[in-house]
Protein backbone atom coordinates (compact mmCIF):
# COMPACT_ATOMS: atom_id res chain seq x y z
CA UNK A 1 0.00 0.00 0.00
CA UNK A 2 1.44 3.81 -0.61
CA UNK A 3 -1.14 6.36 -0.18
CA UNK A 4 -2.27 7.70 3.69
CA UNK A 5 -5.91 8.87 2.89
CA UNK A 6 -4.89 11.40 5.69
CA UNK A 7 -3.71 13.94 2.94
CA UNK A 8 -7.35 13.93 0.95
CA UNK A 9 -9.32 14.51 4.04
CA UNK A 10 -6.86 17.50 4.99
CA UNK A 11 -6.94 18.78 1.88
CA UNK A 12 -10.47 18.79 1.88
CA UNK A 13 -11.04 20.36 5.08
CA UNK A 14 -9.14 23.03 3.74
CA UNK A 15 -11.40 23.31 0.63
CA UNK A 16 -14.20 23.81 3.32
CA UNK A 17 -12.47 26.27 5.25
CA UNK A 18 -14.04 29.17 3.94
CA UNK A 19 -10.05 30.28 2.96
CA UNK A 20 -11.22 33.29 0.79
CA UNK A 21 -7.56 33.84 -0.90
CA UNK A 22 -7.74 31.36 -2.74
CA UNK A 23 -10.81 32.19 -5.03
CA UNK A 24 -8.59 31.96 -7.99
CA UNK A 25 -10.12 28.54 -8.88
CA UNK A 26 -9.09 27.09 -12.33
CA UNK A 27 -6.94 29.99 -12.71
CA UNK A 28 -3.61 29.54 -13.50
CA UNK A 29 -1.38 25.94 -14.29
CA UNK A 30 -2.08 23.13 -12.05
CA UNK A 31 1.27 22.59 -11.43
CA UNK A 32 5.15 23.90 -11.71
CA UNK A 33 8.65 21.97 -11.14
CA UNK A 34 11.86 23.81 -10.78
CA UNK A 35 14.76 21.18 -10.59
CA UNK A 36 18.50 22.50 -9.05
CA UNK A 37 22.18 21.22 -9.56
CA UNK A 38 23.51 24.13 -8.67
CA UNK A 39 23.59 25.68 -4.98
CA UNK A 40 25.94 28.19 -4.95
CA UNK A 41 23.55 30.90 -4.23
CA UNK A 42 22.84 28.83 -1.06
CA UNK A 43 24.07 30.30 2.49
CA UNK A 44 25.68 28.39 5.17
CA UNK A 45 24.21 29.97 8.44
CA UNK A 46 25.29 27.50 11.03
CA UNK A 47 28.20 24.76 11.33
CA UNK A 48 28.56 22.55 14.27
CA UNK A 49 30.17 19.11 15.15
CA UNK A 50 27.22 17.47 13.50
CA UNK A 51 26.63 19.28 10.30
CA UNK A 52 26.08 21.76 7.90
CA UNK A 53 23.04 24.17 7.83
CA UNK A 54 22.57 25.47 4.62
CA UNK A 55 19.61 28.20 3.48
CA UNK A 56 18.17 28.88 -0.23
CA UNK A 57 17.50 32.38 -1.34
CA UNK A 58 13.39 32.93 -1.58
CA UNK A 59 12.52 30.83 -4.88
CA UNK A 60 9.83 32.01 -6.66
CA UNK A 61 7.05 28.83 -7.01
CA UNK A 62 5.65 30.54 -10.92
CA UNK A 63 2.30 29.63 -9.85
CA UNK A 64 -0.02 29.88 -6.74
CA UNK A 65 0.77 26.92 -4.29
CA UNK A 66 -0.77 25.40 -1.80
CA UNK A 67 1.05 22.10 -2.04
CA UNK A 68 4.88 21.50 -2.00
CA UNK A 69 6.95 17.66 -2.54
CA UNK A 70 10.58 17.68 -2.28
CA UNK A 71 12.32 15.17 -3.78
CA UNK A 72 16.52 15.25 -3.97
CA UNK A 73 19.22 13.11 -4.79
CA UNK A 74 22.25 12.68 -3.38
CA UNK A 75 25.14 10.38 -2.46
CA UNK A 76 26.02 9.84 1.29
CA UNK A 77 28.57 8.02 2.98
CA UNK A 78 26.53 5.36 5.50
CA UNK A 79 26.81 7.02 8.64
CA UNK A 80 25.85 10.58 6.78
CA UNK A 81 22.49 12.28 6.21
CA UNK A 82 19.76 15.38 5.04
CA UNK A 83 17.39 17.37 6.76
CA UNK A 84 15.15 18.98 4.29
CA UNK A 85 12.84 22.30 5.59
CA UNK A 86 10.68 24.20 3.90
CA UNK A 87 9.04 27.84 4.62
CA UNK A 88 6.24 29.08 2.54
CA UNK A 89 6.30 32.86 1.42
CA UNK A 90 3.46 35.27 0.42
CA UNK A 91 3.08 39.00 0.35
CA UNK A 92 5.99 39.61 2.77
CA UNK A 93 4.61 36.52 5.13
CA UNK A 94 6.55 33.94 5.95
CA UNK A 95 5.38 30.41 7.51
CA UNK A 96 7.83 28.20 9.97
CA UNK A 97 10.21 26.26 8.79
CA UNK A 98 8.43 22.38 8.16
CA UNK A 99 10.29 19.46 8.36
CA UNK A 100 10.15 17.63 5.02
CA UNK A 101 11.79 14.17 6.00
CA UNK A 102 15.66 13.37 6.74
CA UNK A 103 17.26 11.21 4.92
CA UNK A 104 20.26 8.81 5.46
CA UNK A 105 21.36 6.16 3.10
CA UNK A 106 21.83 3.47 6.26
CA UNK A 107 18.94 4.92 8.34
CA UNK A 108 20.99 3.99 11.25
CA UNK A 109 23.20 7.03 12.87
CA UNK A 110 20.39 9.74 11.21
CA UNK A 111 17.61 8.02 11.08
CA UNK A 112 15.37 7.81 7.69
CA UNK A 113 12.00 9.27 8.87
CA UNK A 114 9.53 11.58 8.12
CA UNK A 115 8.35 13.78 10.99
CA UNK A 116 4.90 13.43 12.44
CA UNK A 117 2.75 16.57 14.21
CA UNK A 118 3.61 19.30 12.07
CA UNK A 119 0.35 20.89 12.34
CA UNK A 120 -0.62 24.62 12.80
CA UNK A 121 -3.00 27.72 11.47
CA UNK A 122 -0.47 27.72 8.15
CA UNK A 123 -0.49 24.52 7.55
CA UNK A 124 0.56 20.97 7.94
CA UNK A 125 2.76 18.13 6.76
CA UNK A 126 1.36 14.61 6.06
CA UNK A 127 4.51 12.33 5.61
CA UNK A 128 6.17 13.54 2.79
CA UNK A 129 3.50 16.69 1.50
CA UNK A 130 3.95 20.36 3.15
CA UNK A 131 -0.81 21.58 2.91
CA UNK A 132 -1.26 24.60 3.27
CA UNK A 133 -4.34 26.80 4.48
CA UNK A 134 -3.57 29.74 2.39
CA UNK A 135 -1.56 29.75 -1.20
CA UNK A 136 1.68 31.16 -1.34
CA UNK A 137 4.21 32.29 -4.05
CA UNK A 138 7.17 31.23 -3.38
CA UNK A 139 9.23 29.08 -0.54
CA UNK A 140 12.51 28.79 1.33
CA UNK A 141 14.31 25.70 1.85
CA UNK A 142 16.69 25.05 4.48
CA UNK A 143 19.04 21.81 4.22
CA UNK A 144 21.28 20.33 6.99
CA UNK A 145 23.91 18.60 6.08
CA UNK A 146 24.40 15.63 8.35
CA UNK A 147 28.06 13.58 9.00
CA UNK A 148 30.17 11.56 11.21
CA UNK A 149 34.10 11.36 11.30
CA UNK A 150 34.39 14.41 8.78
CA UNK A 151 32.26 12.36 6.16
CA UNK A 152 28.92 14.60 4.46
CA UNK A 153 27.23 13.84 2.10
CA UNK A 154 26.50 15.60 -1.93
CA UNK A 155 23.29 16.79 -2.40
CA UNK A 156 23.36 16.36 -6.24
CA UNK A 157 19.81 17.63 -7.13
CA UNK A 158 17.01 19.21 -5.36
CA UNK A 159 13.68 19.18 -6.77
CA UNK A 160 10.11 21.33 -6.05
CA UNK A 161 6.92 20.15 -7.00
CA UNK A 162 4.32 22.96 -6.34
CA UNK A 163 0.61 22.03 -7.15
CA UNK A 164 -2.62 24.47 -6.77
CA UNK A 165 -5.04 22.03 -5.97
CA UNK A 166 -7.94 24.95 -6.74
CA UNK A 167 -6.64 24.83 -10.32
CA UNK A 168 -7.75 21.91 -13.06
CA UNK A 169 -5.46 20.10 -14.43
CA UNK A 170 -5.15 20.68 -18.54
CA UNK A 171 -6.98 18.90 -21.10
CA UNK A 172 -4.28 18.22 -23.50
CA UNK A 173 -4.68 15.77 -26.78
CA UNK A 174 -2.98 12.54 -26.32
CA UNK A 175 0.58 11.58 -27.70
CA UNK A 176 -0.21 8.70 -29.84
CA UNK A 177 3.53 8.69 -30.87
CA UNK A 178 3.49 6.05 -27.82
CA UNK A 179 0.27 4.34 -29.13
CA UNK A 180 1.55 0.44 -29.63
CA UNK A 181 4.95 1.13 -27.88
CA UNK A 182 5.89 -1.16 -25.03
CA UNK A 183 9.00 -0.28 -23.05
CA UNK A 184 10.72 -3.65 -21.96
CA UNK A 185 10.73 -3.88 -18.29
CA UNK A 186 11.16 -6.44 -15.40
CA UNK A 187 8.11 -8.04 -13.97
CA UNK A 188 8.10 -8.50 -10.08
CA UNK A 189 4.98 -8.80 -7.75
CA UNK A 190 4.84 -7.36 -4.44
CA UNK A 191 3.68 -10.38 -3.05
CA UNK A 192 5.47 -13.13 -1.07
CA UNK A 193 8.29 -11.37 0.91
CA UNK A 194 9.06 -12.54 4.22
CA UNK A 195 8.48 -8.64 6.14
CA UNK A 196 6.50 -7.51 3.40
CA UNK A 197 2.86 -6.54 5.06
CA UNK A 198 -0.74 -8.60 3.66
CA UNK A 199 1.33 -11.77 3.39
CA UNK A 200 0.35 -14.52 4.18
CA UNK A 201 -2.82 -12.84 4.57
CA UNK A 202 -4.22 -12.74 7.91
CA UNK A 203 -7.85 -14.09 7.34
CA UNK A 204 -9.04 -16.59 4.17
CA UNK A 205 -9.66 -15.43 1.16
CA UNK A 206 -13.43 -15.79 0.52
CA UNK A 207 -12.96 -16.60 -3.15
CA UNK A 208 -10.37 -17.17 -5.35
CA UNK A 209 -12.11 -15.10 -8.12
CA UNK A 210 -12.46 -12.22 -5.92
CA UNK A 211 -9.66 -9.24 -6.16
CA UNK A 212 -8.31 -8.22 -2.91
CA UNK A 213 -6.88 -4.76 -1.94
CA UNK A 214 -2.94 -5.11 -2.53
CA UNK A 215 -1.42 -5.20 0.69
CA UNK A 216 2.66 -4.76 0.80
CA UNK A 217 5.59 -3.04 -0.80
CA UNK A 218 4.16 -1.75 -3.98
CA UNK A 219 6.35 1.89 -4.21
CA UNK A 220 9.69 -0.58 -3.66
CA UNK A 221 8.52 -3.42 -6.02
CA UNK A 222 7.61 -0.83 -8.56
CA UNK A 223 10.92 1.37 -8.65
CA UNK A 224 12.60 -2.22 -8.23
CA UNK A 225 11.17 -2.89 -11.96
CA UNK A 226 12.36 0.61 -13.43
CA UNK A 227 15.83 0.65 -11.59
CA UNK A 228 16.37 -3.52 -12.78
CA UNK A 229 15.12 -2.09 -16.15
CA UNK A 230 18.18 0.58 -16.30
CA UNK A 231 20.53 -2.11 -15.33
CA UNK A 232 19.75 -3.93 -18.63
CA UNK A 233 19.36 -0.94 -20.94
CA UNK A 234 22.65 0.94 -19.16
CA UNK A 235 24.72 -2.43 -18.52
CA UNK A 236 24.65 -1.72 -15.17
CA UNK A 237 24.51 -4.52 -12.60
CA UNK A 238 24.68 -2.22 -9.71
CA UNK A 239 21.39 -1.33 -10.41
CA UNK A 240 19.86 -4.67 -10.70
CA UNK A 241 18.45 -4.35 -7.14
CA UNK A 242 15.77 -6.91 -5.20
CA UNK A 243 12.78 -5.88 -4.17
CA UNK A 244 13.51 -6.36 0.03
CA UNK A 245 16.95 -4.29 -0.94
CA UNK A 246 14.98 -1.44 -1.56
CA UNK A 247 12.19 -1.83 0.55
CA UNK A 248 15.16 -1.69 3.36
CA UNK A 249 16.53 1.38 1.75
CA UNK A 250 13.20 3.43 1.48
CA UNK A 251 11.63 3.07 4.44
CA UNK A 252 9.88 5.28 6.44
CA UNK A 253 10.46 4.90 10.46
CA UNK A 254 7.90 7.45 11.17
CA UNK A 255 5.43 6.08 8.56
CA UNK A 256 6.52 2.86 8.98
CA UNK A 257 6.45 1.77 5.75
CA UNK A 258 8.11 2.14 2.69
CA UNK A 259 5.60 4.44 0.58
CA UNK A 260 7.49 7.95 1.13
CA UNK A 261 7.35 9.37 -2.59
CA UNK A 262 11.15 10.93 -2.16
CA UNK A 263 12.78 8.19 0.09
CA UNK A 264 11.91 6.01 -2.94
CA UNK A 265 13.04 8.91 -5.61
CA UNK A 266 16.50 9.41 -3.21
CA UNK A 267 17.02 5.72 -3.25
CA UNK A 268 17.23 5.81 -7.68
CA UNK A 269 19.06 8.88 -6.75
CA UNK A 270 21.65 7.90 -5.30
CA UNK A 271 23.23 5.78 -8.09
CA UNK A 272 25.53 7.49 -10.13
CA UNK A 273 24.52 9.04 -13.30
CA UNK A 274 20.52 8.20 -12.47
CA UNK A 275 18.34 11.27 -11.81
CA UNK A 276 14.91 10.81 -10.03
CA UNK A 277 12.37 13.07 -8.76
CA UNK A 278 8.33 13.35 -7.73
CA UNK A 279 6.47 15.25 -9.98
CA UNK A 280 2.68 16.06 -10.92
CA UNK A 281 1.46 16.04 -14.80
CA UNK A 282 -1.52 17.31 -16.38
CA UNK A 283 -2.73 14.06 -18.10
CA UNK A 284 -1.69 10.81 -19.93
CA UNK A 285 -0.39 12.87 -22.92
CA UNK A 286 2.80 13.61 -20.55
CA UNK A 287 3.17 9.99 -19.57
CA UNK A 288 2.57 8.74 -23.47
CA UNK A 289 6.01 11.34 -24.20
CA UNK A 290 8.10 9.63 -21.62
CA UNK A 291 6.99 6.10 -23.45
CA UNK A 292 7.86 7.29 -26.39
CA UNK A 293 11.36 8.40 -25.77
CA UNK A 294 11.84 4.88 -24.15
CA UNK A 295 11.12 5.82 -20.32
CA UNK A 296 8.80 3.77 -17.99
CA UNK A 297 7.23 6.01 -15.61
CA UNK A 298 5.85 4.88 -12.06
CA UNK A 299 2.21 6.32 -11.45
CA UNK A 300 0.39 6.83 -8.07
CA UNK A 301 -2.79 5.23 -8.33
CA UNK A 302 -6.07 3.83 -6.18
CA UNK A 303 -6.15 -0.04 -6.99
CA UNK A 304 -9.54 -0.11 -6.48
CA UNK A 305 -10.76 2.28 -9.30
CA UNK A 306 -8.22 0.43 -12.08
CA UNK A 307 -10.17 -2.30 -12.72
CA UNK A 308 -14.19 -2.32 -12.20
CA UNK A 309 -15.28 -4.72 -9.85
CA UNK A 310 -12.83 -4.44 -7.10
CA UNK A 311 -13.39 -3.68 -3.33
CA UNK A 312 -13.01 -0.02 -2.08
CA UNK A 313 -9.45 0.93 -1.17
CA UNK A 314 -8.42 4.09 -0.70
CA UNK A 315 -5.01 4.03 0.50
CA UNK A 316 -3.52 4.36 -2.34
CA UNK A 317 -0.83 1.88 -5.26
CA UNK A 318 2.15 2.35 -7.23
CA UNK A 319 2.17 1.15 -10.83
CA UNK A 320 4.48 0.66 -13.56
CA UNK A 321 3.36 2.44 -17.26
CA UNK A 322 5.60 0.77 -19.19
CA UNK A 323 3.11 1.29 -23.00
CA UNK A 324 0.14 1.95 -24.44
CA UNK A 325 -2.08 -0.50 -26.92
CA UNK A 326 -2.37 0.89 -30.59
CA UNK A 327 -6.11 2.32 -28.92
CA UNK A 328 -4.08 4.17 -26.34
CA UNK A 329 -5.44 1.92 -23.21
CA UNK A 330 -2.65 1.97 -20.60
CA UNK A 331 -0.17 -1.32 -20.14
CA UNK A 332 1.52 -1.42 -16.81
CA UNK A 333 3.63 -3.58 -14.44
CA UNK A 334 1.46 -4.09 -11.10
CA UNK A 335 3.38 -5.16 -8.57
CA UNK A 336 -0.24 -6.09 -6.91
CA UNK A 337 -0.18 -9.82 -8.65
CA UNK A 338 -1.25 -12.70 -6.82
CA UNK A 339 1.75 -15.20 -8.64
CA UNK A 340 -0.20 -18.17 -6.77
CA UNK A 341 -2.93 -17.34 -9.09
CA UNK A 342 -0.60 -17.26 -12.15
CA UNK A 343 -1.62 -13.51 -12.42
CA UNK A 344 0.55 -11.86 -14.66
CA UNK A 345 2.25 -8.98 -13.36
CA UNK A 346 1.88 -7.34 -17.05
CA UNK A 347 -1.84 -5.87 -17.09
CA UNK A 348 -3.78 -3.63 -19.25
CA UNK A 349 -6.24 -1.18 -18.11
CA UNK A 350 -8.63 1.15 -19.71
CA UNK A 351 -7.23 4.39 -20.08
CA UNK A 352 -10.33 6.45 -18.28
CA UNK A 353 -9.76 4.02 -15.52
CA UNK A 354 -6.40 4.99 -15.23
CA UNK A 355 -6.91 8.31 -15.62
CA UNK A 356 -9.52 8.45 -12.47
CA UNK A 357 -7.40 6.00 -10.23
CA UNK A 358 -4.06 8.50 -10.82
CA UNK A 359 -6.16 11.54 -9.88
CA UNK A 360 -6.22 10.41 -6.49
CA UNK A 361 -2.65 11.76 -6.01
CA UNK A 362 -3.48 14.49 -7.95
CA UNK A 363 -1.30 13.13 -11.53
CA UNK A 364 1.53 11.98 -9.13
CA UNK A 365 4.75 10.30 -10.74
CA UNK A 366 7.71 9.16 -10.16
CA UNK A 367 10.44 9.67 -13.19
CA UNK A 368 13.87 7.68 -13.15
CA UNK A 369 16.25 8.07 -15.98
CA UNK A 370 19.93 7.95 -16.51
CA UNK A 371 21.04 12.26 -16.50
CA UNK A 372 22.64 12.24 -19.61
CA UNK A 373 19.76 10.33 -21.27
CA UNK A 374 17.40 12.04 -24.28
CA UNK A 375 13.95 12.91 -22.33
CA UNK A 376 11.03 14.80 -23.50
CA UNK A 377 10.76 18.23 -23.89
CA UNK A 378 9.48 20.02 -20.89
CA UNK A 379 6.86 22.14 -22.32
CA UNK A 380 4.78 22.76 -19.26
CA UNK A 381 7.29 23.35 -16.53
CA UNK A 382 6.66 19.58 -15.25
CA UNK A 383 9.98 18.22 -15.00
Amino acid sequence: MFRRPEILLFAAALLLSGCKSLVVANAGPFSHFIGLDHFSDFVRVHEDNDGQVWLSPEINSEIPWNELVLSWNASAPAGTGLRFEAAAHSAGAQTKFYTMGQWSPDGVIFPRTSIRGQKDADGAVDTDTLILRHPATAVQIRITFLGTNGAMPRLKYLGLCFANTRATAAVRPPNRAAWGKIVATPEYSQRGYPGAAGWPSPTPQPSTRNPQPPLGWCSPTSLAMVLTHWAEVLHRPELNCTVPQVAAAVYDQAYKGTGNWPFNTACAGSFTGLRSCVTRLDNLSEVEAWIAAGIPVILSTRWDLLEAGRPPDSTGHLIVCIGFTSKGDVVVNDPATRLDRRESVRRIYQRQNVIRAWASSRNTVYLVYPEAYSIPRDEFGHW
